[in-house]
């Protein structure tokens, strides 16, 4: 409610729904607008607002979608339930609070809402960068397999997860570390990619560090000597 405020003093009409733990935030475009520039604009005004946001190392707060700013190819986006969907884990509908809770009065709330426009957020985001705990680092392998003589193997990540499914050029699946704090109810947050598994990714934003904790193969730092 505090970012559905400060929004309307930028007039942006954000529309709050019910969920199953707090609330989700709609704000809705004239045009698709590049992702990077609507992250930009809501990771400011939380850093602003010192409203914390998930992921990055922070195992609360509010989630941002979209959650990347670029897709590369055969690469999927986060899947999101649209407005007056069905949830599929709790088989029901979450209203708006903006409208009486029938179909007909939410969608005609809806669609009298003051869409943003290209020009709009242009100005919203001149001069602004994402803020640097929001930047998300480029996939990187893991660490080098432990030398001969120390007695360690190379970390598998596919034998530490549940049932995998093939999407697009990743496998999808429950992240150890999102399970652990009793989220990822839908079973794909993390991405493994099949030609690679080295390289995987929570969407939720959990590390690397907080799965390999997860599975109890935390990453060892080396000393110094």
């Amino acid at each position: 409610m505090k970012l559905q405020y400060y929004l309307s003093e930028d007039q942006v009409q954000a529309a709050l729904e019910m969920s199953q733990r707090g609330g989700h935030l709609w704000i809705f475009l004239e045009t698709p607008l590049l992702a990077r520039d609507c992250r930009i604009y809501i990771h400011n005004l939380a850093s602003r607002l010192g409203v914390p946001v998930k992921g990055n190392g922070l195992a609360e707060g509010i989630e941002i979608f979209p959650k990347h700013d670029e897709l590369g190819p055969g690469e999927f986006g986060n899947a999101i339930r649209g407005p007056l969907g069905i949830h599929r884990g709790a088989s029901r509908r979450f209203w708006f609070y903006g409208a009486e809770y029938d179909p007909g009065n939410q969608m005609a709330y809806l669609k009298q809402l003051k869409k943003v426009s290209e020009e709009e957020m242009r100005r919203f985001v001149a001069g602004k960068t994402l803020p640097a705990e929001a930047v998300r680092l480029t996939r990187s392998p893991e660490p080098a397999a432990p030398r001969a003589n120390s007695g360690g193997s190379e970390f598998r990540i596919l034998e530490h997860v549940g049932k995998v499914r093939k999407v697009g050029r990743n496998y999808a699946t429950r992240c150890p570390s999102c399970a652990e704090a009793g989220h990822d109810r839908s079973g794909d947050n993390l991405a493994i990619r099949i030609d690679d598994p080295r390289f995987y990714k929570c969407w939720a934003g959990c590390t690397k560090e907080m799965i390999r904790e997860a599975v109890g193969c935390p990453i060892r730092v080396r000393q110094g000597d």
